[in-house]
């Protein structure tokens, strides 16, 4: 329940252990009027520091979103 503009592809996991592929993209939240949807129960913005990385769930979301902090500070988004 987020208003995003998409951008460009930023990664593709493929988890065959559970029959799932990801595809992440970098993209722009463009209203701050989001709400939890069907999956989630509470949903809220964070900056770097603030993420709770030891309590994050999936190992395919914290993969990513260091990688994509650590190329933010070099300026070099790429795709993986």
């Amino acid at each position: 329940n987020a208003l995003v503009r998409i951008g460009p592809l930023f990664a593709i996991y493929n988890l065959p252990h559970i029959n799932q592929v990801h595809v992440l993209f970098r993209a722009q939240l463009l209203d701050v009027g989001f709400s939890p949807g069907i999956e989630s129960l509470e949903v809220k913005l964070f900056s770097e520091s603030e993420i709770p990385w030891e309590t994050l769930a999936f190992r395919v979301i914290r993969e990513p979103l260091e990688r994509y902090f650590a190329e933010r500070r070099e300026g070099t988004l790429g795709f993986h």
